[in-house]
């Protein structure tokens, strides 16, 4: 019954031929890892999150952007529109893209979508779960928007560390002014500090009215709805410039589950403290009554908090048999006047959960990175931005990095000479500051230890592509190789971003599995911006095309480049089952031709 609409004539052999090629198709569309697609439509967009009209930056409209939702292994395809007036860049911190470094979205690794054009990003998530989010790399575009949450889902087969929550809820925090990205860039271009924040926002917009003197009325707050007796899976983004930012929702605990793609021993909070440019997962039970909302606040943290009193996102949330809106001060935030460490001691609280899986199903703990030989150790140190050449610079080891006019990898690929120097210092060096463009030239398989000594006076977050790394120790004043005593050697969390606290060190453990050219960087905007990063070379010297992915067939081409680039116009990437439906359908007509002609 099933084939009743072939006439009776059809031959036996062509029906064959027919199926034959029909399931050689199907296999050669669907089989092996699936593949998510989507547009993404970068514009401008005029709103007001802290009463102010300003541009903003929108992913396919929205601000914030939408979600990516992937599952381990996914192939990934992401058509990026560029509809802004300047060259853009989308790049996805954490997301780690085994033996592609092509498609990362930075400077040393892809040449910029020019205004009008259109780019597709073609990689796999592999062996990875977690959440992460995406965001703008050029020209400080983060500080005006661009960013969205990137969740990678557990495959069906491979079970979370808990009972699966009734609901996800996305919460992007980071501090805002009320002056765009353009006009931000220029204060640092012209050698002066950014100031204090205008305020804090949550998913894009502003502070809820707790207080009728430090917020106006009229600002739009976000509002979370929620059902009493349900667990919701909370994932949380510091997307800000620079400010370390306390969240906490009033009478509830949080239970950090995960964190850039690692799930943690479950422990429960009453606060916690979010650096820029990381996420965390936590579980939050709606165990209170309902006689009033609550509020949601991330608060500025290490800072004089009468100067930074407006600087306070506060959101609401709404059980939906709640009785009455939230009043009364707000809950209030770590007191840690008498005790420095108190952050850095909740820091070390976070720890691996080495029983649960992760994208595989094994245990996350079976990597023994304790017991791993140390092959290189770098030292790197930061200092408060200095003046170069008449400039602001921000500094590692006393080399602010030069932006390359090209991809390093495309350089090499096209024997450019003199595109970058593989002589970074591994240690501090006592000499005058210089602006270069310096990389570090790693050992491919190599274990290394990277110490990131901060002797500038705030806090500073550094965050590395293509790899999460173990956060080994922690401490205060300079570090020596008698730190390596205090070093956790078993459970540490393995992350992609951390914390280095002012006048202390932060040493993490890499192993060096992954090839191409990565970036180490600030994850504070403003010192990325002015010089404070690096890259790591790591090439297999026996490359023989199985651990390092060939430049992509749409690889962009600028700087000394610039003459091998085509003419590109907007086109939308089909989905793979649109691909596939197509070619169906392209087939079928074509042996329904060869039926009748046969005929």
């Amino acid at each position: 019954m099933v084939l009743s609409f072939f006439p009776s004539s059809f031959s036996s052999s062509l029906l064959s031929f027919f199926l034959l090629h029909i399931a050689l198709l199907l296999h050669l569309c669907f089989g092996g890892d699936p593949t998510v697609s989507t547009d993404l439509h970068v514009s401008f967009k005029t709103v007001s999150p802290l009463g102010v009209p300003q541009r903003v930056i929108t992913v396919n409209g929205d601000f914030p952007g939408p979600i990516i939702n992937v599952t381990t292994n996914n192939n990934v395809i992401l058509n990026v529109f560029n509809e802004l007036d300047e060259d853009l860049l989308l790049t996805w911190p954490g997301v780690q893209m085994r033996r592609n470094s092509w498609e990362d979205g930075v400077l040393g690794t892809n040449c910029p979508i020019p205004p009008k054009w259109n780019w597709t990003y073609k990689f796999q998530v592999k062996d990875q779960i977690g959440s992460f989010f995406y965001f703008p790399s050029l020209n400080f575009q983060r500080a005006s928007g661009g960013f969205g949450p990137f969740v990678i889902n557990n495959r069906d087969t491979v079970p979370i560390p808990f009972a699966q929550p009734d609901e996800d809820i996305f919460l992007m925090i980071g501090d805002w002014y009320t002056l765009n990205h353009t006009a931000l860039r220029t204060t640092l271009d012209n050698g002066k500090d950014l100031g204090i924040p205008d305020g804090v926002l949550i998913n894009g917009k502003g502070p809820y009215q707790y207080n009728a003197t430090l917020v106006p009325s009229g600002i739009e707050y976000n509002q979370i709805d929620v059902d009493p007796g349900k667990t919701y899976r909370i994932r949380v983004h510091n997307v800000g410039i620079s400010t370390s930012l306390n969240f906490r929702i009033q009478n509830h605990n949080l239970k950090l589950v995960e964190t850039e793609g690692r799930y943690t021993l479950q422990t429960n909070y009453t606060n916690f403290d979010i650096h820029a440019g990381q996420s965390y997962t936590f579980l939050v039970s709606t165990d209170q009554n309902a006689s009033s909302d609550y509020y949601i606040v991330a608060s500025a943290r290490f800072v004089n908090g009468s100067l930074w009193q407006k600087v306070t996102g506060v959101a609401v949330l709404h059980y939906r048999n709640s009785k009455g809106p939230a009043t009364g001060p707000l809950p209030p935030p770590p007191d840690d006047t008498y005790y420095k460490g108190l952050s850095m001691d909740q820091a070390r609280t976070i720890r691996q959960n080495t029983s649960a899986s992760g994208a595989r199903p094994n245990p996350q703990g079976s990597f023994r990175y304790g017991n791993i030989n140390i092959t290189d150790t770098y030292v790197l140190k930061v200092m408060p931005p200095v003046t170069i050449n008449g400039s602001l610079r921000a500094t590692i080891n006393g080399i602010s990095f030069q932006k390359p006019s090209v991809p390093f990898r495309l350089a090499d690929q096209h024997k450019l000479r003199g595109t970058y120097k593989l002589d970074f210092p591994i240690k501090p060096m006592n000499r005058k500051p210089l602006i270069d463009r310096s990389i570090i030239n790693a050992t491919y398989k190599g274990f290394i230890e990277i110490v990131l000594q901060n002797n500038d006076t705030t806090i500073q977050n550094f965050h590395m592509d293509g790899y999460s790394f173990f956060i080994a120790g922690m401490g205060y004043d300079d570090w020596s190789e008698n730190s390596r005593g205090t070093y956790n050697k078993w459970d540490a969390i393995s992350r992609s971003t951390t914390q280095v606290y002012p006048g202390g060190w932060t040493a993490i453990l890499i192993s060096l599995d992954n090839v191409g050219y990565w970036n180490l960087r600030a994850a504070n905007l403003d010192r990325w911006y002015i010089g404070q990063e690096t890259y790591l070379k790591i090439l297999n010297p026996e490359e023989n095309g199985d651990t390092e992915m060939a430049a992509p067939d749409n690889v962009l081409f600028c700087g000394p480049l610039q003459y091998m680039q085509k003419n590109q116009t907007h086109s939308s990437a089909p989905s793979a089952f649109a691909v596939a439906y197509s070619k169906l359908f392209t087939l079928f007509l074509a042996l329904i031709t060869m039926f009748f002609i046969s005929s």
